[in-house]
């Protein structure tokens, strides 16, 4: 749009640091205004995740349910079969995602598991619907695999500060996050890219976080900003409760410093009133996964949410594709059986 605010990538600390002091309300109004720029105000992106491969991850991340390194009584699993993964699109598809996201607890994917992703890849694309990867660290070659075979997204978080990030993980450096960034972009594909609060970060941090991602060459184009989920045996399960309000100034800075992305109500989700998600889509938000689960974590069932939607006279957001139709069919039967019964179909 004509009028829209520049995109910028030299943000400076000062600047953040004024919108975060603003008032309240002067800042959601201020991103409010921006995303009406770039977005319809009342439709959300929505996606489906699906764990593709689950626990023993060798990476020592304090916030990770999946880590080797605790023991928080899940179960490790092997890789998905590639029809297991296809019959959960389909569900997630005939449920209103248009975006499939599949993540695996990997440091890095094997030279032996590339084949089986890469046919992932390659019979979601061919649902009609948006992909999305998130598997560890890539290589410049494997990150080409996945370009070459229709990869849309690729999923790898910063997850806080540069200055806060050795509090969190030891496994793997934030240099080498940028790495497999950099990887992805050079690649071709899309980045989806953002971070976990309340994991005991100052607001500091979370002003670094959000400058490393604005300050990017070209900003990602899907920012998750996450709760932490505190899940028992990791070592943050008794961190301090971020104050609810701290989480919405976040998503509306966010907003504001990247007012092309679509910003992402991601994973504690399931611990927020309908208030706060509300508060979260009016400060910019644009983007949920839906169904009810997170990988590992619980998320809000899908007929909370349409429920919510309806309230809102929020619209899920479409894709422009051959088969608009038969998906905004299938959305408007989900949310009339949504009217019609008590019972849904969980993406």
């Amino acid at each position: 749009m004509n009028n829209a605010v520049p995109i910028r990538n030299d943000w400076t600390v000062a600047e953040v640091q004024a919108l975060f002091d603003q008032p309240f309300n002067d800042l959601l109004f201020q991103a409010q205004t921006v995303h009406r720029q770039h977005f319809n105000p009342n439709e959300v992106q929505v996606s489906t995740l699906l764990s593709i491969k689950t626990g023993a991850c060798p990476e020592d991340c304090k916030y990770c349910p999946q880590s080797g390194h605790y023991n928080t009584g899940l179960e490790k699993e092997r890789l998905l079969q590639v029809e297991k993964v296809i019959e959960k699109a389909k569900q997630a598809k005939a449920s209103g995602s248009t975006r499939f996201c599949m993540g695996a607890a990997w440091k890095h994917p094997a030279d032996k598991d590339m084949p089986y992703v890469v046919e992932m890849v390659k019979q979601v694309k061919a649902l009609g619907l948006e992909t999305c990867m998130t598997l560890g660290m890539l290589t410049e070659d494997k990150a080409e695999q996945l370009a070459d075979a229709g990869l849309d997204y690729y999923n790898h978080n910063l997850d806080t500060s540069p200055e806060f990030y050795d509090k969190i993980i030891t496994t793997r450096s934030f240099q080498d996050r940028l790495d497999t960034l950099s990887n992805v972009r050079n690649s071709g594909m899309k980045i989806c890219s953002g971070g976990i609060l309340g994991m005991g970060e100052t607001a500091t941090d979370r002003i670094g976080l959000l400058r490393q991602l604005a300050n990017m060459d070209v900003q990602p184009e899907s920012v998750p900003i996450n709760m932490l989920v505190k899940v028992k045996g990791t070592p943050l399960e008794n961190v301090d409760d971020l104050d609810p309000l701290d989480f919405i100034r976040t998503i509306a800075v966010a907003r504001i410093m990247m007012p092309a992305s679509h910003v992402r109500l991601s994973a504690g989700r399931e611990k927020m009133s309908d208030e706060m998600q509300s508060m979260a889509f009016f400060a910019g938000a644009n983007s949920i996964f839906y169904g009810e689960c997170l990988l590992t974590t619980p998320n809000p069932e899908t007929h909370r949410d349409l429920q919510l939607f309806k309230r809102l006279g929020i619209n899920p957001e479409q894709r422009i594709e051959e088969d608009d139709q038969a998906q905004e069919a299938a959305i408007i039967n989900t949310l009339q059986k949504q009217q019609d019964s008590s019972h849904f179909y969980e993406a």
